[in-house]
């Protein structure tokens, strides 16, 4: 019943579907030029230590190269300089966290470098606030969190792993 409800709701498909997704869903957070973002749990292919990619001739500067993944080629993307949101410094809790877009948005797999990973974060009754504000990254976040005293910036893992905006 439900199901038909959302079916024959007259809103944005992409919103409703970010909505539904979101519903219930844990989230992995982590630190990037000390501000919490989270991205959600079931996006996340692996975590892995920062080991230097192979660098793409002609890439975007936010674009690190390329790793292989166990026979896949992916691409890097560092954060920081995607947000342009700090210095690219390449510290022990460095990691890639290796992320896959949704079937609907065909799977893309990507790394991400972040500072740090923090914790699994559940939902629960805790309701997401709709982003605000004007930033290079408000057009990757999909809402806010309140975490403890601190506030988590929810991105939306098939608009970052979109490759045509990212050239």
């Amino acid at each position: 019943m439900a199901e038909q409800a959302l079916s024959e709701a007259p809103t944005d498909q992409n919103s409703t579907r970010d909505e539904v997704r979101l519903q219930g869903s844990d989230f992995l957070s982590f630190d990037l030029a000390h501000e919490l973002y989270g991205v959600d749990i079931q996006a996340v292919v692996e975590i892995r230590v920062w080991e230097h990619p192979t660098p793409l001739p002609h890439a975007p500067e936010f674009i690190c190269g390329v790793i292989n993944l166990r026979g896949m080629i992916v691409p890097v993307m560092d954060l920081r300089l995607r947000f342009h949101v700090g210095q690219a410094d390449y510290l022990p809790t460095t990691v890639v966290l290796i992320l896959k877009a949704s079937d609907d948005s065909g799977g893309k797999i990507m790394g991400i470098v972040v500072d740090a990973v923090s914790d699994v974060i559940d939902l629960g009754d805790d309701s997401i606030l709709p982003p605000i504000g004007d930033s290079e990254v408000m057009p990757f976040v999909s809402g806010l969190l309140n975490v403890d005293s601190q506030v988590m910036s929810l991105l939306d893992v098939d608009t970052l792993l979109k490759i045509d905006d990212l050239i």
